[in-house]
């Protein structure tokens, strides 16, 4: 068995202020309160997300469907279980559906995208992948996208690509801080039970590495 490296602070233990954002993360996720909870090690680091993540990715200038698929590619980049195995309520309401997820990391090939999307998924693949631009590259981020809205996704990116990059190497897992809730969860991973079963089974995602090609230096 994996060894949780950070531990987590109980909410019973943190600010008033701070359980209410942990009551929002049990009963809407993405966050899941896991992940809170050892942030609130360092109540500025707790904040330091939760408000960025509010301001930036659940609300902004650009659809948030665009940006959830963009965070969940980033957790297939770098494979982060714990944030690979939620889905935004609100993305999920707006259309992102498992169909989309599966064709993630072929996304240019995939029928399942728009030339919207796939140009949203090309920027996070060139920031994750840190991957060459060119002057076609910009010219078609900016037939679909304004800068403003070039901005937002960037930051969302880079803020999601940052705390996933961390949050994959701590062992943490969903069902253990404030259980009960299946909120944001993805498919097949709404109990204990189901997401055991799910993480052991021969085809679950974590167990397919990112094409070799994509692989960065």
């Amino acid at each position: 068995m994996t060894k949780q490296r950070i531990s987590y602070i109980p909410p019973e233990k943190m600010t008033p202020d701070m359980r209410a954002e942990m009551d929002r993360c049990a009963r809407a996720g993405t966050p899941r309160p896991e992940s809170s909870a050892v942030r609130a090690h360092v109540p500025a680091c707790f904040w330091f997300f939760a408000n960025a993540w509010e301001d930036v990715f659940r609300k902004g200038v650009l659809e948030h469907a665009i940006k959830e698929v963009c965070r969940i590619y980033v957790s297939r980049s770098v494979v982060c279980e714990f944030c690979g195995n939620q889905r935004s309520i609100k993305g999920r309401d707006a259309g992102v559906n498992e169909g989309q997820v599966d064709d993630l990391m072929n996304f240019e090939k995939s029928t399942r995208y728009d030339d919207r999307q796939k140009a949203a998924l090309a920027y996070a693949e060139a920031i994750v992948w840190r991957t060459d631009t060119d002057d076609a590259f910009w010219q078609r981020m900016n037939r679909h996208f304004s800068e403003p809205e070039l901005v937002e996704l960037g930051c969302a990116i880079g803020l999601t690509l940052g705390q996933q990059s961390w949050l994959r190497l701590l062992n943490i897992d969903h069902h253990q801080v404030m259980a009960g809730t299946d909120a944001s969860m993805a498919p097949g991973f709404e109990t204990a039970e189901a997401l055991a079963r799910s993480k052991a089974a021969p085809d679950y995602w974590a167990r397919k590495t990112p094409s070799a090609k994509k692989q960065p230096a």
